[in-house]
């Protein structure tokens, strides 16, 4: 009788149930290798959300939950969003001269060319 060889690894059974795609590349890779996602809380007292921080998860589930322990720890939200880092589009600092400038001709944005009428007190 011989023995199989330690690395040969044999085939599993007809019809077992293979694990997802999902789950094995997350038991295959390590944090460093998991996504980066933006965490944004809203405060019992906040209207919107806030960006909170960063954080590595391999899947969204993953890390809302991990946003929940890591930034809602004394029960201060009450809503969370993450979204992967990769998703975000940002304008650039340094075109900000270049980027804003259309708004700087609309004068009439400004509430320099109205008059409030007199009844008016909380505008």
């Amino acid at each position: 009788m011989t023995t199989p060889h330690p690395t040969h690894v044999p085939a599993p059974p007809a019809g077992t149930p293979q694990p997802s795609s999902t789950a094995n590349a997350a038991a295959t890779t390590g944090p460093a290798d998991w996504p980066l996602w933006e965490v944004f809380v809203r405060s019992r007292r906040g209207l919107s959300h806030t960006h909170a921080g960063s954080l590595h998860a391999p899947d969204a589930q993953m890390a809302l939950r991990n946003a929940r322990d890591l930034y809602t720890r004394r029960s201060e939200g009450v809503s969370l969003w993450v979204v992967p880092s990769t998703q975000i589009t940002a304008s650039s600092p340094d075109e900000k001269d270049t980027f804003f400038e259309p708004a700087g001709d609309k004068p009439y944005r400004h509430p320099t060319f109205y008059e409030i009428p007199e009844g008016v007190h909380h505008l």
